[in-house]
């Protein structure tokens, strides 16, 4: 089973939900659902505080447990490898920086950025009960698709879920500025379909282009031999909670969290 929320995390979720209607949340869940399958970008599909106290019960475990996965690989791929600082693009409501501090509790500063006010105001209020370096965080509210927003160096680097909302003309010079201010480690992940797949090969590619080492999940510099129709990914089987169920109208009380990544390292960090 997958990663479960941390308990902070999860206490947080459970606040926003107190006196929320399941049928409203029911009802938003499923117009997110839709959209993100027909490629919209979050701006688009999160409009209010609503639309995330549904995003945080719909989506949030799956995407908490599909990146957490690729942060334990690169956890034992570099087991000294310690961040002092995180960098987290596309943050969202703040999923990854949660993940990654579960795993380096070391990590004294963070910074998220994202395109939506109304994840960053979630991720404020998420964080005032979990590590002090997330509620000490900063979070910029920035369009992340453009070059004049600065990016910070840091030790880690993460960019979750990311990738599909840059246009294809873009996207490389993005991976490329990912890179530039990765100290230490960069983690990227997409959704485990063919095109997610295809994503991550092509930002594998690069980086090794421009030196990087890949340290997971093939630590090799070799060309990947996957090739269309097939793709590589991964699955989390996470447990649905009672409002996950219904949000999603599910019955089962499980899901898989299919998801492709790359982490690619820098050769001060030992894989």
């Amino acid at each position: 089973m997958a990663a479960d929320l941390p308990a902070p995390l999860k206490a947080a979720i459970a606040a926003r939900l107190d006196g929320v209607s399941r049928k409203d949340l029911a009802e938003r869940s499923a117009r997110m659902t839709a959209a993100y399958r027909g490629g919209a970008p979050s701006a688009g599909v999160v409009t209010s505080a609503a639309d995330v106290t549904a995003y945080l019960v719909q989506r949030m475990p799956a995407t908490y447990a599909a990146i957490s996965a690729a942060l334990r690989a690169v956890s034992e791929a570099a087991p000294g490898f310690a961040p002092s600082s995180l960098l987290d693009v596309g943050a969202g409501p703040g999923t990854a920086a949660w993940a990654a501090t579960e795993y380096w509790p070391e990590i004294g500063a963070a910074t998220l950025l994202d395109s939506n006010r109304h994840f960053l105001n979630a991720a404020d209020d998420l964080a005032r009960g979990g590590p002090a370096a997330l509620a000490a965080a900063t979070r910029t509210l920035a369009d992340i698709t453009t070059q004049s927003t600065p990016l910070p160096s840091t030790s880690l680097v993460t960019a979750g879920y990311t990738l599909a909302e840059i246009s294809e003309s873009a996207r490389w010079a993005f991976v490329a500025r990912l890179w530039a201010a990765t100290e230490g480690v960069l983690v990227i992940v997409e959704p485990g379909t063919p095109d997610g797949f295809a994503r991550i090969r092509a930002a594998r590619a690069a980086l090794i282009a421009a030196g990087a080492t890949i340290a997971a999940p093939c630590p090799h510099a070799e060309a990947c031999p996957i090739v269309s129709p097939d793709w590589c990914h991964f699955a989390e089987r996470l447990a649905r909670s009672r409002d996950h169920r219904l949000a999603k109208s599910a019955a089962v009380p499980f899901e898989d969290e299919k998801y492709s990544y790359v982490a690619a390292a820098r050769p001060t960090v030992a894989v």
